[in-house]
């Protein structure tokens, strides 16, 4: 049960800055609660003490805003185009922060790819990290966000665009293809949500 030591006025700003409902304490010694996810934050006088089955769900929101975090991106079509979706993992250095899987509709590899790459990096963004270092095992969008390739596709510049509009509104980072070993719980992620779809 992590307890994080802050003023809980400003810890209440920033959830509520995240979209998360607070809500009035259940005693009188708690001063405010908020769920999100898998977790719940419950204030007292100088403290808000994290409880539920992933904490991170909302630790991150409570740190002090900032820090670095590796953002592992992972998308899955059968079919091309099929049946699609995107997986996304971020850590930083007390582990997993966020994690998480969707299906996208019917669409191709390559855009299933940059749907997952946008959505971790709206999570990071929404975790307040400042900066990202990003992994994936598509070395076509990697060259493509790095301007080393072209986009062809309009759909696949499109996207592009979007990615790079995120990744400036980080003060730092970086975008790396890695091997597939390496990105195994993004791809786990993405897999899983096809399968329970």
């Amino acid at each position: 049960m992590p307890t994080i030591d802050c003023d809980p006025e400003t810890a209440r700003l920033r959830l509520v800055e995240a979209g998360v409902t607070v809500e009035s304490g259940n005693t009188d010694h708690e001063r405010w609660r908020a769920e999100r996810g898998d977790a719940v934050a419950v204030a007292y006088d100088d403290s808000v003490v994290v409880q539920g089955a992933r904490p991170a769900d909302l630790t991150a929101l409570l740190s002090d805003a900032g820090g670095r975090a590796h953002v592992y991106f992972d998308g899955a079509s059968r079919g091309n185009p099929g049946p699609a979706a995107v997986g996304w993992v971020i850590v930083s250095g007390d582990g997993i922060v966020d994690e998480g899987g969707e299906t996208i509709g019917e669409t191709t590899n390559n855009r299933a790819e940059y749907e997952a790459l946008i959505r971790g990096l709206e999570v990071a963004r929404d975790h307040g990290f400042d900066e990202v270092d990003v992994r994936g095992d598509s070395e076509l969008i990697v060259k493509q966000v790095r301007g080393e390739w072209n986009a062809n596709d309009p759909g696949l510049r499109e996207r592009r665009v979007t990615v790079r509009e995120l990744l400036a509104g980080f003060d730092r980072w970086s975008l790396e293809h890695v091997p597939r070993e390496i990105n195994d719980r993004a791809d786990r992620l993405a897999n899983e949500a096809l399968d329970n779809d």
